[in-house]
């Protein structure tokens, strides 16, 4: 039995707002955190701490994605219960006529907790491959580390106490699924909100204790804050979902599901279906990780520590705007574009059709094309707004940015506003390409979707071809990724605005570049700030008195904007 479709839209929705909030809260915590600890560390350190970063999300990405993904599009009914003879539901076998109402609902609470069970089984082969992956990359990480990682201090403890934590975190599955599929975000809030707060006090108290007592720890706090942060998600998740086990006749452990060896359950234990498609999810899910983390594997191969800790900083500061502004708009316009741009039911077809039917088809063809007109200039007025935060971000950012971080980071990390600056000038292209394929993901067909991860994957081995000179012959360091990235981003807008033009010529709607742009008159004035602001850079002491003036120019323009 299925809940009502209004109760899961409900539990939906009250779980987005937990889980935005907790988005929100986390990265405003960690961002404060990361401030006092750039007082503390240098470049080099934050360019270890990065790397052992990208080591246990490698892990736990391997580990545990495809299953996730599989165990979430789980199919809803329990047709398959009972088919085996070994995981019947308790009134199967029972002719249903004159048992009462509480039978009805023993049963579907059967049949949850038999759900529950399979996706508790299924968790444990991510815990099974955790220790092998964590040994086999640290294995890989200390032969391919250079002289000057190897010699930070406490380099091979911090990796061997990452190891420890990603599997600690691995632990949690059983749990986790359990809440994934029962909708308790409310659980979910409350561990990672809990567990971030673990990380950063113990990260940034070691830190600080250790800096004043004269010791040098390295890389330490980041993986004693890393165990902290395991350590408390196991405690919450397990404290609250092991008394949820025994209300609902599931166990936390692995537990046999049928006895018939031709089941559809492999080793009496795993849902074929969900196994099947976990084992097809996976490379996929590879092919996704080393698309998605290609800049941290790359700057890590090609550059010093230094470029690295540069890289990850300026990173962190100037996708901050991306993730808490341009992501939740392009999430949003993809729902947009989705309901706008559905397909019109079809008449009922009729070998007679009359002349009632012909109208309703030719009012439904009539929406259609209103939706698709109303969709195009929901585009083009947010491509334009974007446009205009463009001119004020590129005119402003680039000597605004390091002023900023000067003052926030202290004046160790000052060399990094180069990188910054750069970094401003590639936000625009994160928005506009985030907007472009929000709509292309809601028109392409399957087979238009393939084509686009085929150029997807181009682009990306084009990334790495430029990544590779830009790094590795120019020595261009951080600046060079960024630029990298910036090349890749440009290919996949101009993918992407083909396709959206050529979707929207077939349906006879025309949309033009001119139509997306500002006025001359604002790329004029944002010319002349621009030109200002790097003709008065040079006089800039950065003290408070200078961000305050450079930022009352960039107050000043953006309201006239």
């Amino acid at each position: 039995m299925s809940a009502p479709p209004s109760s899961v839209l409900a539990t939906s929705a009250r779980g987005a707002t937990f889980l935005i909030c907790l988005q929100v809260g986390s990265r405003a915590l960690t961002f404060i955190v990361n401030q006092i600890l750039l007082r503390y560390l240098s470049p080099e350190l934050l360019g270890v701490s990065s790397q052992l970063e990208l080591y246990a999300i490698s892990v736990l990405y391997f580990a545990r994605e495809s299953l996730r993904v599989a165990l979430q599009r789980q199919r809803p009914d329990f047709a398959h219960v009972g088919d085996d003879g070994g995981a019947e539901s308790p009134d199967a076998s029972k002719s249903g006529s004159g048992k009462a109402e509480k039978e009805k609902l023993g049963a579907s609470s059967d049949a949850l907790g038999l759900r529950a069970q399979e996706s508790v089984n299924l968790s444990y082969i991510a815990i099974a491959l955790g220790p092998p992956l964590a040994f086999v990359f640290a294995t890989l990480y200390i032969r391919r580390a250079s002289p000057e990682v190897l010699s930070t201090p406490y380099v091979r403890e911090s990796l061997s106490l990452y190891a420890f934590a990603t599997v600690l975190e691995l632990l949690i599955e059983p749990c986790f699924v359990v809440a994934q599929q029962q909708m308790l975000y409310g659980l979910r809030a409350t561990a990672e909100t809990g567990a971030t707060v673990t990380r950063c006090v113990i990260t940034c108290g070691m830190a600080i204790w250790a800096s004043r007592s004269g010791w040098n720890v390295g890389v330490l706090p980041f993986a004693l804050g890393q165990v902290g942060y395991a350590a408390l998600l196991n405690v919450v998740y397990y404290s609250q979902v092991w008394r949820k086990s025994r209300e609902g006749g599931f166990a936390l452990f692995p537990r046999a599901m049928t006895s018939d060896p031709s089941s559809q359950y492999a080793l009496s234990r795993f849902y074929r279906p969900a196994l099947t498609l976990a084992v097809n999810l996976y490379a996929q899910s590879g092919l996704k990780h080393l698309l998605t983390q290609g800049d941290s594997l790359l700057i890590a191969l090609f550059t010093d520590l230094q470029s690295q800790g540069v890289y990850a900083l300026a990173s962190n500061y100037g996708s901050l705007l991306a993730r808490m502004l341009f992501q939740p708009i392009e999430e949003s316009s993809r729902g947009v574009f989705g309901r706008l741009l559905a397909s019109p039911s079809p008449s009922p077809a009729s070998s007679a059709m009359t002349t009632n039917d012909s109208a309703r088809n030719a009012a439904a063809r009539k929406v259609s094309r209103d939706a698709i007109i109303s969709a195009a200039t929901y585009l083009t007025t947010l491509l334009h707004l974007y446009l205009l935060l463009s001119l004020f971000i590129t005119a402003v950012g680039p000597t605004l940015a390091p002023l900023l971080l000067r003052t926030i980071a202290g004046p160790v990390w000052s060399f990094a506003g180069t990188v910054l600056s750069i970094y401003c000038y590639y936000i625009p292209l994160l928005a506009l390409n985030g907007i472009l394929e929000a709509f292309v993901a809601a028109v392409a067909k399957p087979v238009e979707l393939r084509t686009q991860s085929a150029w997807m994957l181009a682009f990306s081995a084009g990334f790495v071809g430029a990544g590779y000179v830009l790094l590795n012959v120019y020595d261009l360091g951080a600046k060079g990724l960024v630029a990298a990235n910036a090349v890749n981003m440009v290919l996949r807008i101009v993918w992407s605005w083909g396709f959206v033009k050529r979707w929207l010529r077939t349906e006879g709607v025309t949309l033009s570049i001119a139509g997306c742009l500002p006025s001359p008159g604002s790329i004029g004035v944002g010319v002349m700030i621009w030109n200002w602001m790097r003709t008065v850079e040079g006089e800039l002491r950065g003290d408070w008195m200078d961000l305050v003036r450079a930022g009352g120019v960039g107050v000043v323009y953006g309201a006239a904007l």
